[in-house]
């Protein structure tokens, strides 16, 4: 066995177990990998795999676009209805910046949903 087989595996997993510590992990809905998977499997029992894969990952890409997009929307009211002090110098402001996650959860804790009639 040569060396180059033994170390090319090697340098492999390292490289991909640095761009997994290097990337900013988040549970999201949707994605392209995890419905384009799903749609795979499914499309391979109805003997077209590659065409389930496709309509799985532009569903994904879809899921995932609508939750964004709920957390700008989100965001844009928190940040209404909390101004930034006028006060407050563009370095302070920097430090205390919230993302758009940050600020839709907070959001959310402000503004509980109802609970349904008649409870």
């Amino acid at each position: 066995m040569s060396l180059r087989k033994c170390v090319a595996p090697v340098l492999m997993a390292a490289g991909l177990l640095a761009a997994g510590v290097a990337t900013d992990a988040r549970a999201e809905p949707g994605g392209c990998l995890k419905y384009g998977a799903v749609g795979a499997v499914g499309g391979h029992l109805a003997h077209h795999g590659v065409l389930g894969a496709a309509g799985g990952c532009v569903a994904g890409m879809y899921t995932r676009h609508e939750y964004r997009k709920g957390l700008r929307e989100k965001a844009a009211l928190y940040d209404k209805e909390h101004p930034a002090d006028p006060h407050m110098s563009l370095a302070e402001r920097y430090r205390n910046r919230k993302t758009d996650e940050q600020k839709a959860t907070l959001y959310d804790a402000e503004h509980p949903p109802a609970p349904p009639p008649g409870h």
